[in-house]
């Protein structure tokens, strides 16, 4: 989990430093702090539904092949699978709010001089 919130961030994070001039103009062109925080925030979660959803068809498929190695559930598991999928997806909702929150204080007028 540690990791996967350590590579959400930085994905996020990098996608917000990259970005930050064209948040300036949309702040300074009337987008509020929540407008901004949601854009961030919903560009990190969608990468990360993406991700859980092909990691719970892989592990499907895996949980099939290692069936002899699991004891005490079954390989198909819906209550294992949703709670850690569920996990993750609010790990990763916590690693998206950290950029999402800096990607708000951006000074639109240092935006604006950059151009």
């Amino acid at each position: 989990m540690l990791l996967s919130a350590i590579g959400v961030y930085g994905v996020v994070s990098y996608s917000v430093t990259q970005r930050s001039h064209e948040i300036g103009v949309r702040m300074a062109l009337g987008a509020q702090m929540s407008d901004v925080l949601k854009l961030v925030v919903g560009q990190g979660m969608i990468l990360v539904i993406g991700g859980v959803g092909l990691g719970l068809i892989a592990a499907f498929a895996l949980s099939r092949v290692m069936e002899s190695l699991l004891f005490g559930v079954s390989a198909t598991d819906v209550t294992t699978f949703a709670a850690t999928s569920l996990i993750l997806a609010g790990v990763a909702l916590g690693a998206c709010l950290v950029p999402a929150r800096r990607a708000t204080k951006v000074d639109p007028m240092e935006s604006l001089r950059y151009e």
